[in-house]
This record gives C-alpha cells, structure tokens and sequence, in this order.
C-alpha cells in the first residue's frame, strides 16, 4: 500500500513528510477485526497523474433505541495540522474499546481531508488552495467536491471538524448551525481545560470570542450545505500548536467524548421541555 492508498504502477516521489497510510494502519487493523468499524476508501481523486483516497471509517455504536444519531468529524483540512488527525484515530480506537460511548450513534469519521498537504506538511493542497475557504462555492477542488458530496448525502446531525491554531496558547471552538450547539462547545472546552488551558482572549483568529467560544466564522469552511434544514450542529474545535503531542490528542479526544455524551443527553431531553 502506498503513501496515499493508491494501487496503481508505483511512480517515483520527491521524499515525504508523512504518510497517510502511516497514520491509519491501526484503523485498517481496527477495521480488519472489529464488528463495529467499517472502512471505506472510495473516495477517490486523481492529481498529477496520481490516484489520492481519502480515507473513512464508520463507527456503529450499540443500538440506542430509535434511529441512529448521525455524527461527521472532519480532521487534516488543513495539511500542516496533523493534531486533529491523530486525534481522529485514537478516537476511534477508544470507541473499539469503550463502544457505549457511541451508544446510539452512527459516527463517520474522515481522518485526513487533504491528504497531499498532510503529506507534504502544506496548509494547502498540492493545488496550492486552502481547501477550508472552498465549500459552497462550485469549487473545482476535488477534495472539496468529494466531501461536499458525503455531507448531503449522509444528513449529518452534527458536524465536528479538529484543527491547531499556531497563534493560539489556549484551547477554544467555534459554535455554529443549530441553536444547541452552544449547549455542546461549553462543556467540550470545559472538559479539554482539565488539561490545556482555554483560550481567554477577547478577539481569537479575528473574532469576537467569549470565553474561548467564537460565533462567527470566515466564508467557504467546511460545514452543512446551505439550504439544509433543520441545521445540524457545527463545532470547530481549535487546539494550541505548542503543547506536546500527547497533551493535545488527549484534550481533542477528551472534548469529543464530551460533545458525544451531551448531545445524546440533550437529546433525551428534548421530549420533555
């Protein structure tokens, strides 16, 4: 298997920072034994004469009675931001083990969203586009198009997507979509400031913020389709770059087992407000 999960003739390859096959070897294996992750590697674009998946699992937690909740968590948009990428595997490894968080939940997860810049440490694809600045707008990108496709067809009810903010000495989010998700980013940083500590700036990435929480976003990010409704919920989470790794993964993986909870105990609510 090849750095990008491509099968065709092997090609000759300026050396490489990382490598997507690399970073989801335990997720195949994970997929290879386990009942509850299904691996997929459709998605499939050519570039420069080269063949580019990316990859996506799909966890199917213990039933919880009605239909299952819908989750995306969206990683490696950006290249240079592998934090959000690793935190994607060792989430679902966690959930191999301790399935009852996933109770009720059907969760796909896509660990790497651009994975030429993932393996060239770019921001940007090999394109040269900031793919988080593309959705929505007939973009030509491939990556763009292909995940454009997964979120209409699959109907998320929540969309989650991990980043690293370089700029940034404290963990925050941005809260977007249904009137709810403030409900779910506050206790998500709550939980991530047990180790890192929250971003309490009162304008973050250009934003107004309060308490690590931002409301507005730029154009073109990665989020539901437009004129879809009800919205689902949407939630940025942005870990500092300077920590060390096992710190961020930790906070990552700890903020969205906190989302996870939330929601289905708001969920269960809901019928008797």
């Amino acid at each position: 298997m090849t750095a990008t999960l491509n099968s065709s003739v092997p090609q000759v390859r300026p050396a490489q920072v990382r490598s997507v096959s690399d970073l989801i070897a335990p997720l195949e294996a994970l997929a290879a034994k386990s009942p509850s992750v299904v691996a997929s590697h459709e998605l499939r674009f050519d570039r420069n004469g080269e063949t580019y998946t990316l990859p996506r699992y799909i966890f199917l937690g213990p039933q919880g009675g009605d239909a299952p909740i819908r989750i995306g968590i969206f990683a490696g948009i950006h290249g240079d931001e592998p934090e959000g990428s690793r935190a994607a595997v060792l989430l679902l490894k966690l959930l191999d083990v301790m399935p009852e968080l996933a109770k009720g939940y059907s969760i796909t997860v896509y660990p790497v969203c651009n994975p030429t810049g993932f393996e060239a440490n770019t921001r940007h694809s090999s394109s040269g586009k900031d793919l988080n600045r593309e959705f929505w707008k007939n973009s030509s990108e491939a990556e763009v198009q292909l995940l454009e496709a997964e979120l209409v067809s699959r109907s998320f009810d929540g969309i989650i997507s991990l980043h690293t903010d370089d700029t940034s000495e404290g963990f925050y989010g941005y809260a977007r979509g249904a009137t709810l998700t403030k409900h779910l980013i506050e206790p998500a940083l709550a939980t991530a400031a047990k180790l890192l500590p929250r971003d309490s700036r009162a304008t973050i990435d250009g934003f107004r913020a309060r308490n690590g929480i931002i409301f507005d976003c730029y154009e073109g990010i990665l989020s539901a389709p437009p004129k879809v409704r009800p919205r689902p919920f949407e939630i940025i989470l942005e870990t500092p770059k300077a920590p060390p790794t096992y710190v961020k993964d930790a906070a990552l993986v700890s903020a969205l087992q906190a989302i996870l909870i939330e929601y289905r105990a708001l969920l269960a609510y809901a019928p008797n407000l």
